[in-house]
């Protein structure tokens, strides 16, 4: 059986998420390529051989450049802070490597250009960790529109909220620095777009207004916006309204989805990920209403993980089956992955609504 090896920069959240899935997608999806954790990389060497112990990579580095002259490293996995992003991405490719680089893909668009023009002049596979287009009840939703079941789409409104900048006295953190990015745009609004473009396609057009709760923590003026609320218009003519807010107290993990059609409408919260709602008008008006689609192994890859409907899959699951779609783009397989050149689309439609919150017009995408 081959081999590929795999290098990781950075191993808190979304590195061991990373870890945990190279280490896992070979025998969830019987892969002929079984990944190998070949080389960790940290902030310093300390801090990369503790978690090499913990991961199980064989080498560990305090200096992400190791990573990039290993040659037995075949991918690598970037799971630093943002403004790194385009460095390692860069160097990695042009190093002849492979890249599973995590959202957002970088901080400025002109670093997020600078990877994707990278990506397509060294023909490596570089993908973005955009985890929850993955979900099967996502990807079934997609089938859905796909057949028309609900008709065309007329209207759309995504939300993402999360609680962890809710708290007023809470200190001041590297997310409240205009050198970390805009905020809930790039920081939340990347992932809602990213299952926009599957479900309804692009934005065109947006006006939006962003918002700080706080002005200041611990002192310090707070740079970044934690809330953005934009209008949207689709490449497909469709209207639409995408709310992020990292200060919603309550909210854990909420991207809320309304597909609003001609002929019916589809609900979905990804903190209940293992079901949506279905309206059509299908039926006598005495019957119809919103049934739940409760996930099962008939909704590929559900199967690959569990063997009977309503068990449910989590979180990092969603990360194995993106790093068997990372694989079988390398294989040169069809694979469903956000690539460089999506992801720049995405970094694209950010920064335009920034631009429109600045200049408080509507902006072309």
């Amino acid at each position: 059986m081959s081999t590929l090896g795999i290098g990781l920069v950075g191993t808190g959240f979304m590195g061991k998420c990373h870890a945990l899935a190279w280490n896992a997608v070979a025998a969830t999806f019987s892969e002929t390529l079984r990944p190998r954790l070949v080389h960790v990389a940290e902030a310093d060497s300390d801090l990369a051989h503790q978690k090499a112990a913990e991961l199980g990579f064989a080498k560990a580095s305090g200096d992400w450049r190791a990573l990039i002259d290993d040659p037995e490293v075949d991918v690598i996995s970037i799971a630093a802070p943002n403004p790194l992003h385009a460095a390692i991405a860069i160097a990695a490719l042009e190093a002849g490597k492979h890249v599973w680089c995590e959202k957002p893909m970088a901080t400025t668009r002109a670093d997020a250009k600078a990877m994707r023009d990278a990506a397509a002049a060294t023909g490596r596979v570089a993908a973005l960790g955009y985890n929850y287009i993955q979900n099967p009840a996502i990807r079934q939703m997609e089938a859905l529109v796909e057949g028309g079941v609900i008709g065309a789409i007329n209207h759309v409104r995504l939300e993402m909220d999360e609680d962890f900048m809710a708290d007023a006295e809470a200190p001041f953190a590297y997310k409240n620095e205009a050198h970390s990015g805009y905020g809930a745009l790039d920081d939340f609004a990347v992932h809602p777009l990213s299952l926009l473009w599957r479900l309804a396609g692009p934005v065109s057009a947006v006006m939006t207004y962003q918002s700080r709760p706080y002005a200041s923590r611990s002192n310090r003026p707070v740079e970044t916006h934690e809330i953005a609320t934009s209008l949207l218009q689709l490449a497909g003519g469709a209207s639409g309204l995408l709310v992020a807010n990292r200060a919603a107290w309550g909210r854990k993990g909420r991207i809320a989805i309304q597909l609003f059609g001609s002929r019916g409408t589809m609900l979905y919260d990804q903190e209940r990920m293992n079901e949506f709602q279905l309206f059509t008008r299908d039926g006598p008006e005495a019957t119809q209403g919103f049934r739940t689609i409760l996930s099962g192994p008939i909704h590929p890859p559900y199967d690959r993980f569990v063997p009977a409907p309503g068990h449910g899959l989590g979180f990092n699951d969603l990360k194995v089956v993106e790093a068997h779609e990372v694989m079988a783009a390398i294989e040169g397989k069809p694979a469903r992955i956000v690539d460089f050149d999506m992801g720049l689309a995405i970094e694209d439609t950010v920064h335009a609504m920034a631009r429109s919150h600045s200049e408080r017009a509507w902006v072309a995408v």
